[in-house]
């Protein structure tokens, strides 16, 4: 049965969360403060309602659906055909679309539950963009500033510098960072989510260093979370 949307070029956000990780069992149910880590991403959605008229999370897993649901996000039961390591994830947010009544829908934001630290301006600053660029994709990405090489037959090849340059000298390299991506949901039904002409949103912000995959990624996230915004609440 599909869920009906009634208001026309909708923006909604989704947030794919899977069970079943190896590294870090249960990851996206973890504590982060005092929250399941996928309840900062649904949080985070809907205090930008302004933008935000929907916030939904894909997941194939009993317990994230109890704390999505929680938290007041719709849940999109994501099949196991989809579920795998291996399985991108525009299959989650297509699926999304093709179980909703997705044609008032126009835009589509895509929030990590691995990255649940955010500037709070972010998707205010970023959506304001993407509109004003008329681009039909977007994604934040952050500035390297590191010395990168290659090592081939035990010798190191530098790749973005020379020997004995220095690191402010360096030609500006940038990562996709993952915090947030913005994507028509037209483009997400072709099975893209940057597109060729994407907007790269530049974000310098200590935030942009978490990804969680890894235990020691979610003790950096919650000295994180002590250090900078559970003081503040």
């Amino acid at each position: 049965m599909k869920i009906e949307i009634a208001y026309m070029n909708k923006t909604i956000a989704i947030i794919p969360a899977r069970g079943g990780s190896k590294r870090i069992p249960e990851k996206n149910i973890q504590t982060l403060g005092d929250l399941p880590l996928i309840a900062h991403s649904i949080i985070y959605a809907k205090e930008n309602k302004a933008i935000i008229d929907e916030v939904y999370v894909s997941t194939d897993d009993e317990e994230i659906k109890k704390a999505a649901l929680q938290f007041d996000a719709k849940v999109i039961d994501r099949p196991e055909s989809i579920s795998g390591d291996l399985e991108p994830t525009v299959s989650a947010l297509k699926h999304v679309l093709e179980n909703i009544s997705s044609q008032n829908i126009e835009n589509v934001i895509l929030l990590q539950p691995t990255n649940p630290l955010r500037p709070i301006d972010l998707i205010k600053e970023a959506f304001n963009k993407f509109q004003t660029e008329k681009k039909d994709s977007l994604f934040t990405v952050s500035r390297n500033y590191h010395k990168l090489g290659k090592i081939i037959e035990d010798k190191f090849n530098p790749f973005n510098y020379s020997f004995g340059q220095r690191s402010q000298d360096l030609e500006p390299l940038y990562f996709e960072n993952g915090l947030l991506y913005i994507t028509k949901a037209s483009l997400i039904l072709d099975n893209i989510i940057i597109s060729e002409n994407a907007l790269p949103f530049e974000v310098n912000h200590i935030f942009a260093q978490v990804d969680i995959d890894t235990p020691d990624d979610l003790d950096y996230a919650r000295y994180l979370y002590q250090k900078t915004i559970k003081p503040q609440i």
